[in-house]
């Protein structure tokens, strides 16, 4: 009866969601109580990776205590009476599991692809060498193009921490977790941006350097013209969903 009346009373409830394989992972996802457990796995799936057939959860409340184990996929979420501030932790049960090996955390323990300077110098279409190229083409004293935006300071004059954006392509929605020069990318301006969803390239950390601190898949180093501040909510995380 304390279930029903708590779905009827309360259409949604914010779950901190921790993972049992990424340290750093612990967003706060909102989900609506009328969700089944199969479909809060689903979403979890898209944020974490790990598939729904591999994932058990476990509801915690605010004193860490365990209150259940969400077993039966078919019943609603909020059959197992969660509160707002409640922990929501995820299991993967796969050894081989994407999420394993702590790889996503640490982009430092993916084997990087290396070429030597002399074997890069005999490659043909490089960058390097339709730069130069371009630089003997260009006429004495003008500047050159290719760098005129992408490394101007001026576009990040108006860009700074904490300034909700839109990054092109794709209308990726976020928040600016850095500005300026980054040692390990190539000269000129960078802004660090921690995406809404997973749809970055890793935690913040590039190269070894660690830039800003946010969850895996979560984070992009963009050139600022990429780069539009404004007011971007958060996207309404149920607009795909029916309820």
């Amino acid at each position: 009866m304390a279930s029903q009346l708590q779905i009827q009373g309360d259409e949604s409830v914010l779950l901190r969601v921790t993972h049992s394989n990424m340290k750093s992972f612990s967003p706060e996802i909102r989900f609506s109580l009328q969700m089944s457990v199969e479909a809060v796995k689903d979403k979890l799936w898209k944020k974490c990776g790990t598939s729904v057939n591999s994932m058990s959860l476990e509801l915690y409340d605010e004193t860490g205590a365990k209150i259940s184990v969400l077993s039966d996929n078919a019943r609603p979420l909020g059959f197992y009476s969660p509160l707002d501030g409640y922990r929501l932790h995820v299991i993967d049960l796969d050894p081989a599991s994407v999420t394993s090996g702590g790889w996503l955390e640490d982009t430092s323990l993916v084997e990087k692809y290396t070429i030597s300077e002399e074997a890069y110098e005999k490659l043909g279409g490089t960058f390097r060498k339709f730069k130069e190229t371009l630089l003997l083409k260009q006429p004495p004293g003008q500047e050159s193009k290719i760098s005129d935006n992408n490394n101007s300071e001026d576009l990040c004059a108006n860009i700074k921490i904490g300034d909700r954006c839109e990054v092109e392509p794709g209308e990726r929605r976020g928040t600016v977790k850095f500005v300026g020069q980054a040692e390990t990318l190539a000269p000129g301006f960078w802004v660090g941006v921690q995406f809404d969803e997973p749809v970055g390239k890793h935690d913040g950390m590039v190269k070894g350097k660690r830039y800003f601190d946010c969850p895996p898949l979560h984070g992009a180093m963009v050139r600022p013209d990429k780069v539009k501040i404004g007011d971007y909510p958060e996207k309404d995380p149920f607009e795909d969903e029916e309820i």
